[in-house]
């Protein structure tokens, strides 16, 4: 899973061993319409909330996103209560605003899934004395904060009902495949721990739903996306794992990317085929986040999103600008924190060999210190400046845009309530008629 509470930004739980990895799904809030944005966010603190209730403060580092569509899929198969949501009180992450948030068994399964995940990611990080934890002490204090997330984990899911062990087996059953994995291996092979543990984190919701009619279908919509959230990681870090020599299941099994591609958009229709079996109250951000954002994750991995807010959106008269020169997949990259590569003020255009005139450089500002700058990003992290819309830099004084302003933020989509008045296949809704491609 993504470990992150701020929207937009997460850190994977699985980098180069792909035990089990839930941070695919990061919708943003420009595409969502108000109602699905406050349902998101409720859910989002409402895991971060409970692992803290059950848990104590430091286990909220394992706050994720993905981990927070278990909680999404309970509440949504079951009738609407008053009791299943509180008012939270001011929060810096929510910029020292309260807001109402998720309660109940949906918030507790994931946050007891993300504990027993977290610690697993962690234990891996030991055993590839990875950073800081090749010193011992520091890896024994490692070790004693994964057993603790581990007992608290099985502490929880015992109390609903969820046994954890299954995760944690499908942990210990990922490495062994994995040294067992070679050329030729099934893909699908190495993928199967993960496509297990989702599978039953995902059914086990319908258990808590009082909806064992749905058991099937989810645990099946868990499977295709354990499977995606596997694949998309090994995508997205081949090249990172080739250069460092890490372990990956593209690489390793001489898997390409075309076959990897195509199972992504198996699973995809896969998932969509099995929520479509399952009964739901109230599916509008189920359908958001496992029809239209799990494309676009998987657009994203692929290099094959263009958002017309990055550098490398389109150009105008709705043409896509040509791909970065040699790189294999043809990705292009905008700078969220930083000026576009070349020189801003070069001369160009017409009139060579300078050119229309430039207009001046920035006149030179203040650079704060580091000690300040780190205080001022932590205050701007804080309060989500940093995700949505404009802020100055921390230590260069810049304006710079919002994470939010580099998402895909189609316009087609804004101006109806994306599936949520669109039954079961977007029908009545034309969002999906000018680029969301549910395709269901």
């Amino acid at each position: 899973m993504h470990v992150a509470h701020a929207p937009e930004c997460g850190a994977q739980v699985n980098d180069s061993r792909g035990t089990a990895v839930f941070g695919i799904v990061r919708p943003c809030t420009h595409r969502l319409s108000e109602g699905l944005r406050a349902e998101w966010m409720a859910h989002l603190c409402g895991l971060c909330l409970a692992l803290r209730s059950d848990h104590g403060q430091f286990a909220r580092v394992v706050t994720n996103y993905d981990g927070l569509i278990v909680s999404v899929l309970t509440e949504a198969q079951a009738e609407r209560t008053p009791a299943q949501r509180r008012t939270a009180g001011p929060c810096p992450l929510r910029a020292m605003r309260t807001a109402p948030v998720a309660r109940g068994e949906g918030a507790r399964l994931a946050a007891a899934v993300s504990l027993v995940l977290a610690s697993a990611k962690v234990r891996d990080h030991v055993a590839d004395r990875d950073g800081l934890l090749k010193r011992r002490p520091v890896a024994a204090a490692a070790r004693r904060v994964a057993a603790g997330w581990d007992r608290a984990g099985a502490r929880t899911g015992a109390q609903l009902g969820f046994d954890t062990a299954v995760l944690v087996d499908a942990v210990d059953r990922q490495t062994g495949i994995e040294l067992l994995a070679g050329p030729g291996t099934p893909l699908l092979t190495v993928t199967e721990p993960t496509e297990t543990a989702t599978a039953a984190a995902f059914a086990h919701t319908a258990v808590l739903a009082g909806k064992p009619q749905n058991t099937g279908p989810l645990a099946e919509a868990g499977r295709l996306f354990g499977r995606l959230a596997h694949l998309l990681d090994a995508v997205e870090d081949q090249e990172t794992d080739a250069a460092s020599g890490a372990w990956n299941p593209l690489t390793a099994t001489g898997t390409s990317r075309t076959e990897a591609r195509r199972l992504c958009d198996d699973a995809l229709r896969g998932v969509r085929l099995a929520l479509r079996d399952a009964e739901f109250a109230d599916d509008a951000l189920v359908h958001v986040l496992l029809a239209h954002e799990l494309r676009r994750s998987v657009d994203r991995a692929f290099a094959t999103d263009v958002c017309s807010h990055q550098a490398g959106g389109l150009l105008p008269g709705g043409l896509a600008p040509p791909s970065r020169a040699g790189h294999p997949s043809g990705e292009r990259h905008s700078a969220a924190f930083g000026p576009p590569p070349g020189n801003p003020y070069a001369p160009s255009g017409p009139g060579a060999p300078f050119g229309p005139p430039q207009p001046p450089p920035e006149p030179p500002r203040d650079r704060r210190g580091l000690l300040v700058g780190c205080l001022v990003w932590a205050g701007l992290a804080c309060t989500c400046q940093m995700c949505c819309g404009t802020f100055d830099d921390p230590w260069s004084r810049q304006r710079r845009d919002g994470l939010c302003n580099d998402c895909d933020c189609s316009d087609c989509c804004d101006a109806c309530d994306c599936c949520s008045n669109c039954g079961d296949c977007c029908d009545g809704c034309d969002c999906c008629d000018c680029g969301c491609d549910c395709s269901c």
